[in-house]
């Protein structure tokens, strides 16, 4: 339990310090993440390699994780190859539907493949989004998913198009340096036993010191409005899970609002319970369902001063 608090005291003294900042795009020209380096996906959950294969130098889907780090040669990214598919996560952030482009794919090289793009809220129901094509690597979820909507994977699927010369295979399929979401709201995720005893919805004394910097943020930066969302494990009544993780939601909200007062009027705050609906890992091992046992909250930009 020691260590728990600890590693939640450390998650949000660094995720509320997030700034905006520009980055190479690694075709000559420049993008701008009002999150700053949160916006990166930071986890990889599946990799299927394309036929033909890339190299072995750059066949590991960790390079595209994090911040964008090409050197123009042929290392800091991975290739898909021909019709590969690469999964990947969101951790300390959210992909958000609002007005512009959503997600921004950091694609190397002189030829641009065409590639494919699904989010996903669980990793295994996909929305289409859209696709890179001819380079233009800024894609807008709008059409495809409702406004607020928010989403924590995104898959990219090679399009199996042959932009590059004949000759030029040894990076076959897309060329993924880095994905970035552009609209992009915070995302904090704290163990419920960290939060909660068993089977309750009353907010440990404990937890209330990492929650107070969560009414601290929005009273500092009140262009947000707020998600907060409770989820359990798939163990016992759904029903009562479903109410368990409502309760849990709306007991953080109660809180915060107890912290500052006129948040209840400045800042919009949704809560929701889903109970074992969107796991983050698998409810077989105690591990996994203590993962699953938690609650989300998100801070959404009202505003999105990209380009």
């Amino acid at each position: 339990m020691i260590k728990r608090i600890v590693l939640a005291a450390v998650f949000f003294s660094t995720a509320l310090m997030a700034q905006e900042k520009e980055y190479d795009n690694g075709q000559g020209g420049k993008v701008k993440l009002p999150q700053g380096d949160i916006s990166f996906a930071d986890t990889v959950i599946s990799f299927k390699v394309g036929n033909p294969a890339p190299i072995k130098e750059n066949a590991d889907p960790k390079l595209a994780l994090g911040l964008p780090d090409f050197d123009y040669g042929s290392s800091g990214f991975v290739s898909l190859g021909t019709g590969g598919e690469l999964v990947l996560g969101f951790k300390d952030n959210a992909i958000i539907n609002i007005d512009g482009p959503d997600l921004y794919i950091f694609e190397l090289g002189k030829y641009v493949e065409e590639t494919y793009l699904y989010v996903s809220k669980d990793a295994k129901k996909w929305i289409s989004v859209g696709k890179i094509n001819g380079g233009n690597a800024l894609v807008d979820i709008g059409d495809s998913t409702k406004v607020g909507e928010i989403f924590t994977y995104v898959k990219l699927v090679d399009a199996k198009t042959q932009a590059k010369p004949t000759g030029s295979n040894s990076h076959p399929g897309a060329d993924i340096d880095a994905v970035a979401a552009i609209g992009s709201a915070k995302q904090f995720s704290l163990n419920a036993l960290y939060l909660f005893n068993t089977n309750e919805a009353k907010v440990k004394t404990a937890a209330k010191k990492d929650l107070d910097k969560i009414a601290e943020e929005l009273l500092t930066n009140p262009d947000y409005s707020v998600v907060i969302n409770g989820h359990t494990d798939s163990t016992g009544n759904k029903k009562l899970n479903q109410k368990l993780s409502l309760d849990r939601a709306n007991a953080i909200k109660t809180y915060i609002i107890s912290k500052a007062p006129k948040l209840k009027t400045q800042v919009k705050i949704n809560t929701n319970g889903y109970a074992d609906e969107y796991p983050v890992a698998p409810n077989n091992t105690n591990e996994g369902r203590e993962k699953n046992r938690r609650v989300e909250v998100f801070f959404i930009p009202l505003k999105k001063p990209i380009k």
